[in-house]
């Protein structure tokens, strides 16, 4: 899928979206193809009608439920920390929210399956990125501690909200050469960090302080 043919890529203001990349640039996002992603995603699309002018600042906004769509920054980071090399096909997200990072995955991944406990935004995620064209995507309406079993192994897998502890299942999930990005509770503290699947075990690597949601379990039907 090419980005240009995403419906409503190029309706806001292009130094807007050049202010943005200047700033991740700044704060050490190096991968051009998810800066130019970042650029070119529409994600004035993926909020309120009320927050679209501020889409591209890089600041996380409100999407209703007490979730939020993630600064520009963090979404750039937690993808370029996941996508690391071409060989990676699939990858598994836990909590689609907006749909905006989902949309960035889509065009990384071969394929996508996303999770999300909240019936209303699995709903308007799912039929957002199925008008803008996404194929590759599989919507499952669950609790993202359980993961989805019937579609792993993955080569990858992202957690969009602060975990207490690494869920197993997740763990179980992963393909033998596979890594998860994800806020996990360090000592008191959020801390983005990756955790890469190895034949000796898994290796973790503290990246930075984050603030995120917590991820909750069970499904809520709204």
């Amino acid at each position: 899928m090419d980005i240009n043919s995403i419906k409503g890529t190029g309706l806001t203001s292009q130094s807007s979206r050049e202010k943005l990349i200047h700033e991740l640039k700044g704060l050490g996002i190096k991968n051009p193809e998810v800066l130019n992603l970042i650029s070119n995603m529409p994600r004035h699309l993926f909020l309120d009608t009320a927050l679209a002018n501020r889409a591209y600042e890089n600041v996380s906004l409100p999407i209703g439920f007490k979730q939020t769509i993630s600064q520009p920054y963090m979404v750039a980071k937690m993808t370029e920390l996941l996508h690391e090399t071409n060989s990676m096909n699939h990858v598994l997200e836990i909590g689609t929210g907006s749909g905006y990072q989902t949309s960035i995955l889509s065009m990384l991944f071969k394929k996508v399956t996303t999770i999300e406990r909240i019936s209303t935004l699995h709903e308007q995620s799912k039929k957002k990125l199925n008008h803008l064209g996404f194929k590759n995507i599989s919507f499952i309406l669950g609790d993202g501690h359980l993961g989805f079993l019937n579609n792993a192994p993955y080569d990858a897998i992202i957690i969009t909200a602060v975990a207490d502890d690494l869920p197993e299942t997740l763990v179980n999930q992963l393909s033998p050469t596979g890594r998860i990005v994800l806020p996990l509770m360090h000592k008191g503290e959020q801390k983005l960090t990756k955790l890469k699947n190895t034949k000796n075990g898994i290796i973790k690597k503290i990246i930075e302080d984050v603030v995120f949601v917590p991820m909750l379990k069970g499904v809520e039907n709204t």
